[in-house]
């Protein structure tokens, strides 16, 4: 049985959500005016990719190449151009083609509350929010009422069949009145998932987390010391050159909070991490002939910290602060089978940037109110020689080395950003939104150092290979927002418009670089391959706008209906006539639940319309309509003990989400180039004990 793509349009003008669920039975998503925030602190996502809960919010979507490599994306931006933090901390991801985005680093059972901030960020949350920003926070435990250490904890374990995946993790508290302790381990392992015609090679993975925490409080003052170790092991990324064989490396952070409620407020935050990754196009997916065997083998360290004060008043609040983040990067490509053969491929990118605002809150009255913000921010960017074997051996690649070494790689960027928002209340009922902002976001270390025609582009995951341009301009976005939340005592809804300028956006062109296209030719040659001319980094403009809401229905104590409304336009705003490359195409989703005392379950339907404004330039492919259901129910069987189970893509339905990449390995089931299919029906189960 089919879902036609009529029905699907329809489904998507009478109601509500995105893509395929990824089961938080009773997940409750939280509305403010400019937040939406998923609390799950006793939920568990099912899926490895916890960047999948972010289809639960209006205007996010994920850009997926693998079952661990979720890019989150926001009304047609994505990538770094959304700010992410994690308990208020930043890292910058290990690969120059993050498989290891940084919600990636967060970890579903420890995790309390996943917030995307709707529309325009403020100022104070993020130095860089050209796009959104999502800031997760996981669970720390509670201090106790006493002097006595009390004992607690959580075990968690699902199971899937589409991959015979399994996920196992638990951790331990204990905590009295000034002291608290956290030790947490988890383990997952899946194999290549399957999809009606056949598997999806590779998307076999592993992974294991270990979490050790401890904090202090004493009166107003809190310190909370954290630490987290990662170890990837072999998972697929068949949308990329390559797959991962680690992803290995420590987390840190160091956080001061003093809290003076509606006087003062002050918070310091020092944070780090040091990752090493490697890659490899010939151990999970069918090896190339020797000597086109690759390794690549990267690393980033990170460091950062940020001072933020909020000193609260009769009618608002101001707030204060500075931060910081530095970021160094290095990767290095090998062939195991030929000792000679060597590419620098970046060699100590730098990225600094640091940034200083003011932002103030103000309630004028019983019906308006408003923020105002202004951040500076000054990046500063360079990187050392390079060097390769093909620039050894052949002209064209030497040609672009010594252009890159000669070249003025030190570059200095000032950002200004400016955000002003008001509210105005009607009624009890109606809360009308305008928002107007200019954010900026500078060129990542990829997009200005990339010499080579590599894919090493930030998981663009379109097939072509880049060069970067080292005078990038800084993009700037000059947006305008505007929408209402209505909420009485069963109906809420929060429409928005949007509109978005860009100046200078960063993406893809045709190369006019004659060593780079010469470069490529030769490797077709010399390779037996096919491979297009490559594309450059370069600033073009560009426009967004859409429209997304969020809706909730009581019908009744038991029953109830929820969902979601995203459509986002992007497109070239020059002399080209040209799309975006990989915007999420119109989508709705309606859920269904029923809620008893000790149980609850859930219908939903998911409908995606076609995509077909898509991006010549990348040779992006028209993606089709499709419909999906999914069906869930849990039970808490005690108030100690929670069982869960469902089925995913009930109907098996075959689809492509555009948003899934195309495939760059060899597969009997799907044709290199082919988009990638999602998941087929998946079965799961859950269980969660806690003591």
């Amino acid at each position: 049985m089919r879902i036609k793509p009529y029905p699907v349009i329809m489904v998507m003008l009478v109601c509500t959500l995105p893509v395929q669920a990824d089961h938080l039975e009773e997940l409750v998503v939280t509305a403010s005016q400019d937040t939406r925030t998923i609390d799950v602190a006793d939920e568990l996502l099912i899926s490895s990719d916890l960047a999948q809960l972010l289809k639960r919010a209006p205007g996010a979507n994920v850009n997926s190449n693998g079952p661990l490599t979720g890019i989150p994306q926001y009304r047609g931006m994505y990538g770094s151009r959304i700010a992410m933090s994690m308990d208020g901390t930043q890292l910058a991801p290990s690969g120059p083609n993050w498989m290891d985005p940084p919600l990636s680093y967060a970890v579903g059972g420890q995790l309390e509350s996943l917030k995307i901030y709707r529309g325009i960020v403020p100022v104070s949350v993020a130095a860089e929010s050209i796009g959104g920003a999502i800031d997760v926070k996981s669970t720390q435990g509670e201090f106790g009422a006493g002097e006595n250490f009390e004992l607690g904890g959580r075990l968690i374990g699902n199971a899937q069949s589409v991959n015979d995946s399994y996920h196992v993790e638990s951790a331990v508290y204990a905590s009295n009145n000034r002291n608290r302790v956290r030790v947490a381990a988890m383990t997952e392992n899946g194999d290549d998932a399957e999809f009606p015609d056949g598997k999806i090679r590779p998307t076999e993975y592993e992974r294991q987390r270990y979490d050790l925490g401890y904090g202090f409080r004493t009166g107003n003052h809190t310190v909370q010391l954290d630490y987290g170790y990662n170890d990837t092991g072999d998972s697929g990324t068949p949308a990329l050159p390559m797959d991962i064989e680690t992803i290995k490396g420590d987390l840190y952070s160091l956080r001061y909070n003093f809290d003076r409620s509606e006087v003062l407020n002050v918070t310091v935050s020092l944070f780090g991490s040091d990752l090493d990754h490697t890659m490899t196009n010939y151990l999970l997916r069918e090896a190339p002939k020797a000597s086109q065997w690759r390794r690549n083998s990267a690393s980033s360290d990170n460091m950062g910290f940020k001072f933020i004060t909020t000193v609260f008043d009769n009618t608002g609040s101001s707030t204060f602060g500075f931060d910081g983040f530095s970021a160094k990067h290095n990767s290095d490509i090998d062939n195991p089978n030929n000792p000679m053969f060597f590419v620098e491929n970046f060699n100590h990118a730098r990225r600094e940037i640091l940034g200083v605002f003011l932002e103030r809150k103000e309630d004028f009255n019983a019906h308006w109110s408003g923020e105002l913000g202004i951040r500076f921010n000054r990046v500063e960017m360079d990187a050392d020689k390079v060097n390769a074997t093909p620039a050894i051996m052949m002209p064209a690649a030497a040609s672009l080395r010594d252009s890159f070494n000669n070249s003025k790689r030190r570059q200095v960027d000032n950002n200004l950003d400016l955000a002003a928002k008001a509210w105005f209340r009607t009624t009890d009922n109606i809360n009308w939104y305008l928002g107007v902002a200019q954010k900026n976001r500078s060129p990542s270390y990829q997009e200005r150092y990339l010499w080579l025609p590599l894919q090493a582009t930030a998981g663009l995951a379109d097939g072509y290979t880049y060069t970067g341009t080292i005078a990038l301009n800084p993009e700037v976005s000059r947006q305008i927002e505007s929408g209402l939340n209505y909420s009485n005592s069963t109906l809420t809804l929060a429409p928005r418009i949007f509109y978005s300028k860009v100046k200078d956006y960063i993406q893809g062109t045709t190369s006019e670089d004659t060593a780079a296209i010469a470069f490529v030719r030769m490797m077709n040659r010399q390779n037996g391959t096919n491979n297009p001319d490559p594309l450059q980094f370069s600033n073009v403009d560009a426009q967004l706008y859409g429209f997304d809401m969020d809706w909730a229905w009581q019908l009744n104590p038991r029953w109830s209906l929820s969902g979601l409304v995203n459509y986002v336009r992007g497109k070239r705003d020059d002399s080209s006539d040209d799309n975006l490359y990989r915007i999420a195409a119109p989508n709705a989703t309606v859920r269904l639940t029923y809620t008893a005392p000790a149980w609850t379950a859930t219908f939903e339907t998911v409908g995606y319309a076609k995509q077909d404004d898509v991006s010549a330039v990348n040779d992006e492919r028209e993606s089709s309509s499709y419909g999906l259901i999914n069906l869930n129910a849990t039970w808490y069987a005690t108030s100690n003990l929670q069982l869960a189970a469902g089925v995913d893509n009930v109907l098996d339905e075959h689809y492509e989400d555009h948003l899934g990449g195309y495939n760059q390995a060899i597969n009997s089931d799907i044709a290199l180039g082919a988009p990638l299919p999602s998941y087929g029906t998946n079965l799961f189960a859950r269980v969660i004990y806690t003591f």
